[in-house]
């Protein structure tokens, strides 16, 4: 079944199709009705404007391609299985949640809350304008050449694959166990809080007291930039080529940077540190 070059605002339009295609068709109108793709299967919507409330709920099997979803587009799909999207652009509030094998490409995003206790997501090649708390509570992800600007990404999130990345993101990784993270920029103040077995190679830190509570830290041929305060109460072993502001109580491991600007230790606290810390100058 083809629906091609329609125009849609009824309440559930196309409520329930499968094996159909959905070309240059609008979904938009005074009706102002929602959910129009509902409990859909083996569907591929291409080259359509979604401008109403949550249109792809409880779909299996679904390809998006270049479609745009407006701001008005909010909570777009939830509950979905298989679902490839490329070549789009999702602008709505709480665009992805709660579901299982997601594979974006050439994706642009703005949306608050993006991307939410979803198990198994591919992202390629795209970009996030403006998200807060984005890839929450999101286990085995793989993601490559991904641009971000945000806040709060990657919290309590478990087995993750990065590469080629560039984060402008604040409190990132908290709470998350299992990456690895390969030749990327990471800015943000507060990395990685309370994470468990992350692995950064071949990457560049920017921001403030990072690593902290972290344990079964590793860092690889990393740069770090303006970043003090690092490592308290971690177990870490790291190599920076570059210098670290300061090194403040970390727990047991290694620390080898270019240089140190100052490392503090307080005796008193609890447990005493144990780990090594080494400066070329």
């Amino acid at each position: 079944m083809i629906y091609q070059n329609l125009s849609f605002d009824q309440e559930r339009a196309l409520y329930g199709i499968h094996d159909a295609k959905i070309k240059n068709c609008r979904f938009t109108g005074p009706q102002d009705g929602e959910s129009f793709l509902k409990e859909t299967q083996r569907i591929q919507v291409e080259d359509c404007l979604m401008d109403l409330r949550y249109p792809l709920w409880h779909v299996t099997d679904g390809k998006i391609i270049n479609c745009q979803l407006t701001p008005n587009c909010r909570a777009a799909l939830w509950y979905d299985k298989n679902i490839q999207i490329t070549d789009s652009s999702m602008m709505g509030i709480k665009a992805i949640r709660e579901c299982e094998n997601v594979k974006l490409k050439n994706v642009t995003v703005s949306s608050p809350e993006f991307i939410w206790k979803v198990h198994g997501i591919t992202v390629e090649d795209s970009q996030i304008l403006q998200s807060e708390y984005p890839f929450f509570e999101v286990t085995d992800g793989k993601i490559r050449n991904l641009k971000m600007k945000g806040k709060y990404s990657f919290q309590y999130c478990n087995n993750f694959e990065l590469s080629d990345c560039d984060f402008d993101t604040k409190d990132a990784f908290w709470h998350s166990k299992n990456f690895v993270i390969r030749n990327s920029v990471i800015k943000g103040e507060y990395l990685a809080w309370y994470s468990e077995n992350l692995t950064f190679i071949d990457c560049k830190i920017i921001g403030t007291q990072p690593f902290c509570y972290c344990k079964n830290l590793k860092l690889q041929n990393c740069i770090f930039e303006d970043c003090d305060l690092a490592f308290e109460n971690s177990t870490v072993f790291a190599e920076i080529n570059s210098r670290v502001e300061s090194i403040k109580n970390p727990v047991s491991g290694e620390i080898h940077a270019q240089e140190i600007g100052q490392i503090i230790l307080d005796a008193k606290r609890t447990p005493v540190t144990q780990c090594k810390i080494f400066s070329r100058q």
